[in-house]
C-alpha cells in the first residue's frame, strides 16, 4: 500500500508537468520561425537605416554644391550688372 501511494506521489507530478510542458514544446517550431523573421526584418531594417545615412550624406552634399552654384550665378549676375 505504502508503494502505491510513494508511486503515486512521484508519477502524478510528472504526468502534470508532462502536459503543461507539452503545449510549449508544441508551439517551438512556430517561435523558431518568428524569430528567424525577427531576425531578417531586424537586417533589413539596419540595412535600411544605413541606405537612409547614405543618402542623407549625399543630399548634405548636394546642398553644398547648390549654395555654391548659387553663390557663383549671383556673382555672373552682378558682373553683367543684371
Amino acid at each position: 500500500m505504502l508503494k502505491w501511494i510513494v508511486l503515486a506521489l512521484v508519477l502524478v507530478p510528472l504526468v502534470v508537468l508532462a502536459l503543461a510542458v507539452r503545449p510549449v514544446l508544441a508551439r517551438l517550431p512556430g517561435l523558431r520561425r518568428a524569430a528567424l523573421k525577427l531576425k531578417l526584418r531586424a537586417d533589413e531594417a539596419a540595412s535600411l537605416r544605413e541606405a537612409a545615412e547614405s543618402l542623407q550624406q549625399r543630399a548634405e552634399g548636394l546642398q553644398g554644391q547648390l549654395e555654391t552654384t548659387e553663390q557663383r550665378l549671383a556673382l555672373i549676375r552682378s558682373r553683367r550688372g543684371g
